[in-house]
């Protein structure tokens, strides 16, 4: 089948395992090869595009694992992207990728799926002063928000208590065990848990990775969510709301020396790990204004109390401490739900 047939292919075709090796694949396609990602935690996997010659976009996208953690990521991720094709979310059916093949890598499964067009938000953030700029972070929030009011309606399900849990807690006591603190941190985050679940929301397709760099924009517009390997078909909404807001935060001071203010954000200077995150929920400015009411205005849409927001996000915190592939991210994310953690609901002035 010709790369034009691959990509061609009815919203129905559901690829299947082939015995087919990977490298026979690419050099049939007659299509250049660029490696643009090797992760190396035991979730690691090689990020292959396949180029025409001649040709500047992407055509196929390969994700080759290279241990049997990551193998059985990529089956994961098989299993969401054709799980998505049966739902049909219309609305957002152009922004996904579709999985064309299934090869085999060392005896291990790659997934072959068509290239979608944009450019991860994540690089914009780094570009010159792109994070100062009020109206530019503003346009990145609304466009991450108009795509997810679009997936969660399309595929809402069955209701349910607010549950930002998912064997974080489990995770956490795996991953922190040997930390004599962590039990004071548990006993906060099941107080917030407790407070969120006085909330009712539909369950709903999660990406469950939605941050800035898995999501790729084009004149102003969402035209492509990739990685799906940490999604579910019907899961809590109210994951990806936060996690996409807690990741743009983290990028506020990354084009800034250490001690130093940050241009376009008065109260905010590079000292702390997560200062972005700390001055959005207690700082005052536009940035920490936007942040809170993409926050309220998802937990609204979504049927739960925009009051809960601040809850969401420390317990937001402590999904990514506890499910993030990297030790030491998910070490600063414990160190960072520590300093903002209070054990209350929000307080006043801070929405």
């Amino acid at each position: 089948m010709t790369v034009a047939e691959l990509t061609r292919q009815p919203i129905d075709a559901a690829a299947t395992r082939s015995s087919r090796p990977l490298r026979g694949f690419i050099e049939d396609t007659g299509l250049q090869s660029l490696v643009i990602g090797v992760s190396k935690d035991p979730n690691a996997k090689l990020t292959i595009l396949l180029v025409a010659p001649g040709g500047e976009q992407p055509m196929l996208v390969v994700k080759a694992p290279t241990t049997d953690q990551a193998a059985t990521a990529v089956e994961r991720e098989v299993e969401v992207l054709q799980g998505l094709r049966r739902l049909r979310p219309w609305r957002v059916m152009r922004t996904l990728p579709r999985v064309v093949a299934v090869l085999d890598f060392s005896g291990r499964p790659a997934m072959v799926t068509t290239a979608v067009p944009g450019m991860p938000i994540a690089a914009s953030c780094l570009s010159w002063r792109h994070t100062a700029s009020r109206d530019r972070v503003a346009a990145d929030f609304a466009a991450a928000a108009a795509w997810l009011a679009e997936l969660q309606s399309e595929t809402a399900g069955e209701p349910g208590a607010l549950d930002l849990d998912s064997g974080v807690s489990a995770r956490l006591r795996g991953r922190f065990g040997g930390d004599e603190l962590l039990g004071s941190d548990l006993e906060r985050l099941g107080r917030i848990r407790q407070r969120l679940a006085a909330n009712v929301v539909r369950r709903s397709v999660v990406h469950g990775d939605f941050w800035p760099g898995n999501v790729l924009l084009s004149g102003g517009h969402v035209t492509g969510v990739v990685d799906w390997e940490a999604g579910s078909l019907a899961g809590e909404p109210v994951r990806d709301l936060v996690r996409f807001a807690l990741m743009y935060a983290l990028y506020l001071d990354r084009r800034t020396r250490p001690g130093r203010r940050v241009k376009g954000h008065r109260q905010l200077r590079a000292d702390v790990w997560g200062a972005g995150v700390e001055y959005a929920l207690d700082g005052h400015g536009w940035f920490p204004d936007l942040f809170r009411r993409f926050i309220c205005h998802g937990l609204s849409r979504l049927g739960a109390a925009p009051e809960c927001w601040r809850d969401a996000v420390l317990a937001g915190i402590a999904e990514v401490a506890g499910l993030t592939d990297d030790p030491e991210f998910g070490r600063r994310n414990l160190d960072l739900f520590r300093r903002l953690s209070d054990g209350g609901p929000a307080r006043p002035g801070r929405r």
